[in-house]
């Protein structure tokens, strides 16, 4: 009992200590630091166009990427996932470019954003590659896929691909309240922050202000004019990569919450016959599946790639 005792001070002691400073950024400096201890490095690339992309890299084996969504970073996306696949894979975790500590000087669209990853392929000389990508990061995740031949398999979680249109759109900004995606997805203060949350997870989360503030000030904050971008030219990137003929792409797999509110089952499930890819659904889970369900994912991405 002393001992429990001593560990309720101490965890009272720390959050306020920390309620007045930055925990937002101890808590992803401890997630860094127990990646560290399991093997992992960061490490950063020069892209050609300018910026660099961060990158962690871990584990032996086939090497497989794993691609964050919107307003995350590769840490606070994937972090128990990567701890779990490194036992198994060699996993290469970037922040995408304008994200976490990750920027490009090229036009902030899907080109780019894919181009920056091929040149981190390139560099670490892996010619075919297992990917796995979660909203943004679905889009490209598909994006990489309409180059097949450096694609063993894919995952794609949370993500339409091509198969969104401007009723889809119109859906999700009245589900969510907004007049344009961007308002829901580039949020300019922590109550946006707060609206943004709220339609990603299927549990809501409580959010004091201190800790909205400093999650704005993190994730949200840098390169929101680049963002912004990202996902206008979403329409562009859309019809580019609808060209492509889904039989000529890699295996593929399907990860869909069954409560999404960003992207709904059925959007799940019309990619899924897209691809001719089977497709696992969640129960009680929300947009955020690595984050909900990390271990449910860990296994069926496991399964998959064996």
């Amino acid at each position: 009992m002393p001992r429990l005792y001593r560990h309720i001070v101490l965890f009272f002691v720390l959050i306020f200590t920390l309620s007045g400073c930055e925990i937002v950024k101890w808590k992803a400096t401890q997630d860094g630091e127990s990646l560290v201890n399991a093997g992992y490095s960061e490490q950063f690339l020069p892209l050609k166009e300018g910026g660099n992309i961060k990158y962690w890299i871990g584990g032996t084996g086939k090497p497989l990427l794993l691609l964050h969504g919107f307003g995350g970073t590769a840490i606070s996306t994937w972090q128990k996932e990567m701890m779990a696949l490194s036992q198994d894979y060699q996993v290469i975790a970037p922040d995408l470019a304008w994200f976490g500590d990750s920027h490009s000087k090229g036009l902030a669209d899907l080109t780019t954003q894919t181009n920056a990853i091929w040149q981190l392929m390139d560099h670490l000389k892996i010619d075919k590659v297992n990917v796995a990508g979660i909203s943004y990061g679905g889009f490209v995740t598909y994006n990489m896929m309409t180059t097949p031949e450096r694609i063993d398999k894919s995952i794609i979680i949370a993500s339409p691909g091509p198969l969104f249109s401007e009723k889809d759109l119109d859906d999700l900004c009245l589900r969510a309240g907004v007049d344009k995606p961007e308002n829901l997805f580039v949020p300019q203060n922590s109550d946006e922050v707060r609206r943004l949350f709220d339609n990603v997870f299927y549990e809501k989360k409580y959010m004091p202000d201190f800790i909205a503030d400093q999650i704005y000030t993190s994730y949200f904050s840098p390169w929101q004019a680049e963002r912004t971008s990202l996902i206008q030219t979403l329409i562009k990137d859309r019809d580019r990569i609808a060209e492509f003929p889904p039989n000529n792409l890699p295996s593929s797999m399907v990860i869909w919450g069954d409560s999404d509110q960003i992207f709904p089952l059925k959007s799940g499930i019309q990619l899924s016959g897209y691809l001719n890819a089977p497709i696992v659904v969640i129960p009680e889970t929300g947009h955020g599946v690595t984050n909900e369900q990390p271990e449910v994912v860990v296994k069926l991405i496991k399964s998959f790639l064996s």
